[in-house]
């Protein structure tokens, strides 16, 4: 049978065969990715054998303003920053400072987590694997929406963070890991983080224009603004990014830049330009970083997807690891509000593909990229933007129809077990700390210490279960806020979980559990401002 099949490989032509150039027609795929998703800008990097293919940017920078999106405007990555953290570790262990599986605690030594077995055993390469047994997005509250916490503050707070499932036995995505990895580069090389990514990956690498604070774009005139829907109106919102976490989420970049980063990484760590005589990192640790860590469930896509089934899908280091028409792609998506990103690389067909959005739609970023890998990969055009549109009309109805069903099924002529002014006080969660509930005027206003962006007022839904309607409407993120009383008849504990399937993940609330700690001031007269 094997010599068969060498036969066969040997006979058969190749495919049409990877095709070196894009369809001609993608500028209209762009346009109408833009306009079908409400999009005000994307910005596209395509780098092929070495050389930019592309690097263009589409619409504007800001919603009203004609200022037009170009290759050297700055947009969040968000969690595209994941890969240049574990490039910065690799490094070190270049340099002999640590080693993948060397302990956390013997680089930290005062880091905990809930366990502690797995405060013993956590490694290096445990930070940057989601397996460590936290759930889905535990602790991003502490960091998300943009709070006061301190970076020790935040890795403190661990310890109080009770694991969802037993250490390396499943893929859970988590940020604030990298955090630590952050911690260990920080400790290990004497520089901070940004310092380390700034002065040893973008001054070699020639990312000139991109930054690791979202303050540094107040001194660039060239950046996206974001943009998000705030009660299904699109309009332009202030940057938020994970600057307490800045390992995870917290890089700004262009497509002029990312081409360079993409061409390091597809030459294994040859800097671009330098005639291979220059490296970021050896193709020892290109392959480290690349190689499957954690198994992730392969999930079967909706019909409007049906062409993008994987046969397989890992994290390595910093990157996911999937299947695509018999390529091994190794890519990352990234969101924050109002910037969505994805950087996608097929080291076999020396590829890279990078999109950058200013409006947080997954569609406006998958269908040029899938749009691209088809036409290197030869094969039959898709049109991905009507795939997309089609898949994510269908998630939003379904998840309307929840909530629907929800507020269908409640007893509406319900009232509170007691008046509103017992609700009131002082609520405190182990791992972030306090809330307070207020009384102004005839509303509960409830109020998060620490995350100035997170003010709601309380809407009664039924019986002693309210719902937080956030101030800030862009944050899409209404949450249910239950209480259960002590036989007593005194509020014993207060408990959230978002209201939305949609919800994005780092909206953990479901992972509260408030307990009262002081009882506040009886009703107070002013209304919310």
């Amino acid at each position: 049978m094997r010599h068969v099949l060498a036969l066969l490989l040997i006979v058969l032509p190749l495919s049409p065969a990877f095709a070196q150039s894009l369809p001609a027609d993608f500028d209209a795929t762009l346009e109408k990715a833009m306009k079908t998703f409400d999009v005000p800008g994307i910005a596209v990097a395509v780098v092929k054998d070495g050389k930019v293919v592309l690097s263009k940017g589409y619409g504007v920078r800001k919603l009203g303003d004609k200022t037009p999106v170009t290759a050297d405007t700055l947009f969040g990555i968000a969690s595209n920053s994941k890969a240049f953290t574990a490039v910065a570790l690799a490094m070190l262990v270049e340099e002999g400072k640590l080693q993948w599986d060397d302990r956390v605690v013997d680089h930290l030594p005062s880091f905990q987590m809930h366990d502690a077995y797995v405060t013993r055993e956590l490694t290096i390469r445990d930070l940057l694997v989601h397996r460590s047994g936290l759930g889905l997005g535990a602790g991003d509250l502490l960091y998300f929406p943009q709070s006061t916490f301190t970076e020790d503050e935040i890795v403190s707070k661990l310890r109080h963070l009770p694991p969802a499932s037993s250490f390396r036995s499943k893929y859970a995505y988590d940020n604030i890991l990298y955090l630590v990895a952050g911690k260990v580069i920080e400790k290990v090389s004497g520089r901070h983080w940004r310092d380390f990514v700034r002065e040893r990956i973008f001054v070699p690498v020639g990312m000139r224009d991109s930054s690791t604070l979202f303050k540094a774009l107040r001194v660039s005139g060239n950046v996206a603004t974001p943009h998000a829907k705030a009660d299904g109106v699109l309009k332009a919102i202030s940057p938020m990014g994970f600057e307490n976490n800045a390992p995870a989420a917290a890089i700004n970049s262009s497509v002029n830049d990312l081409s360079k980063w993409m061409m390091t990484q597809v030459a294994q760590g040859v800097i671009p330009g330098t005639d291979g005589k220059k490296r970021l990192f050896s193709e020892a640790q290109s392959k480290e970083m690349w190689a499957a860590q954690t198994v992730m469930n392969v999930t079967e896509p909706s019909k409007p997807l049906a062409g993008l089934r994987a046969n397989f899908a890992a994290y390595a280091l910093g990157w996911s690891l999937r299947d695509y028409k018999g390529h091994k792609l190794v890519g990352h998506g990234g969101a924050l509000p109002g910037y969505y990103s994805r950087v996608m690389l097929v080291p076999e067909l020396n590829l890279g593909v990078a999109v950058l959005t200013n409006q947080e739609e997954r569609g406006a970023i998958e269908a040029p990229m899938w749009t691209v890998l088809d036409a290197f990969m030869g094969g039959p055009a898709t049109d991905w933007v009507a795939a997309f549109k089609a898949d994510d009309d269908a998630k939003r109805a379904k998840a309307e129809a929840q909530v629907a069903g929800l507020r269908g099924s409640r007893n509406a002529e319900s009232k509170p077990s007691l008046p509103l002014d017992a609700y009131v006080g002082t609520f405190r969660d182990a791992w972030y700390g306090d809330v307070t509930l207020t009384r102004e005027a005839e509303k509960l206003v409830l109020r998060f210490s620490r995350t100035p962006g997170l003010v709601g007022e309380l809407e009664h839904w039924q019986y002693d279960t309210f719902v937080a309607r956030w101030k800030d409407r862009s944050l899409n993120a209404d949450a249910f806020v239950s209480f259960s009383l002590k036989p007593d008849g005194a509020v014993g504990e207060m408990r959230m979980q978002p209201v939305s399937p949609l919800t994005d993940f780092s909206f953990d609330f479901q992972d509260l559990r408030f307990t009262p700690v002081k009882k506040a001031p009886a009703a107070v007269a002013k209304p919310v401002h």
